[in-house]
């Protein structure tokens, strides 16, 4: 049984009884847990002897016009799912447990977070940073694990992660797929009928400029022409951003050289942001991350 850690004191008390010879992962969320969430705690699972899992919602993150009010928040089905997935504990705080009065302190990382969606959603990668440095401080995981549905956020935790010596060992889960392709996301809730028919175009993109990359079009800038070229079949995908980038930096790139590419790509649909990614590996079968 998932035992529920409603506060800190909560938290810090249960930690104080693992052995020190126990190895601790963590799978920080914001609940609404899907397949691909169940799939890092499996990953977790298979690393670690200990698993903790927290839902949190953070205010953070969000912008004034973006989604926090209605952000799901399904908490029974999510602990029915953790349950069945062998989680140990699941850190549940609320936002006053988390940011108690009068904070002041946060955490921006200031190059990788600034291209993408850094670019589209200001302050939102200094709420991410915030947050998970707040959650490693309490938890103290040996390992964490994220998933690569959200490369950039992945990139700026091993920045952040690297760039300040914090103890945790950060891995990354594959992005898991529906029969379609469309990428896992909490967001999918919200679209409808006919922008739910239009979505796999989004992965569609991704895999037509894989294509080409493999066919010998190095060029970023046709390959992300590409890109938006597919996504164009449906007037119901209105682009945010398609991009062929750095798969380390996330740096602007003119040709896919040595090192591979991010392909990276965010759209609305309706009121729904969804985002995706592919990672372009010369030589190999590319592989999606996200």
């Amino acid at each position: 049984m998932t035992l529920i850690l409603k506060d800190k004191a909560a938290l810090r008390a249960w930690r104080a009884t693992l052995a020190p010879g126990q190895k601790l992962g963590f799978v920080p969320t914001m609940g609404a847990l899907h397949a691909g969430h169940i799939s890092l705690m499996e990953q977790a699972r298979a690393a670690a002897d200990v698993v903790i899992a927290s839902i949190f919602v953070n205010p953070l993150q969000f912008g004034p016009n973006e989604d926090l009010s209605r952000y799901p928040r399904p908490i029974e089905a999510d602990l029915a799912k953790l349950e069945a997935a062998g989680v140990d504990a699941l850190f549940l705080p609320s936002v006053e447990d988390m940011y108690p009065p009068g904070a002041s302190t946060f955490v921006e990382e200031s190059m990788v977070s600034l291209p993408l969606c850094g670019a589209e959603r200001p302050g939102h990668f200094r709420g991410v940073a915030t947050v998970v440095l707040k959650l490693f401080n309490l938890v103290q995981p040996h390992l964490a694990v994220f998933g690569q549905k959200d490369a950039q956020q992945c990139a700026v935790i091993e920045r952040m992660v690297r760039d300040l010596d914090v103890p945790v060992d950060i891995r990354r889960g594959a992005i898991v797929r529906e029969a379609d392709g469309l990428a896992l996301s909490s967001r999918n809730v919200y679209l409808s009928p006919e922008d739910r028919a239009a979505a796999p175009l989004i992965y569609q993109s991704l895999r037509a400029v894989e294509a080409a990359y493999f066919d010998g079009e190095h060029d970023a800038g046709k390959l992300a022409a590409l890109g938006l070229a597919v996504l164009a079949r449906s007037e119901r995908i209105v682009p945010q951003y398609w991009e062929v980038r750095d798969p380390e930096s996330l740096g602007a790139i003119a040709k896919v050289g040595s090192r591979g590419a991010l392909l990276a790509v965010a759209a609305h649909l309706g009121t729904t942001r969804l985002i995706d990614n592919l990672l372009l590996s010369p030589g190999s079968a590319a592989k999606a991350i996200g």
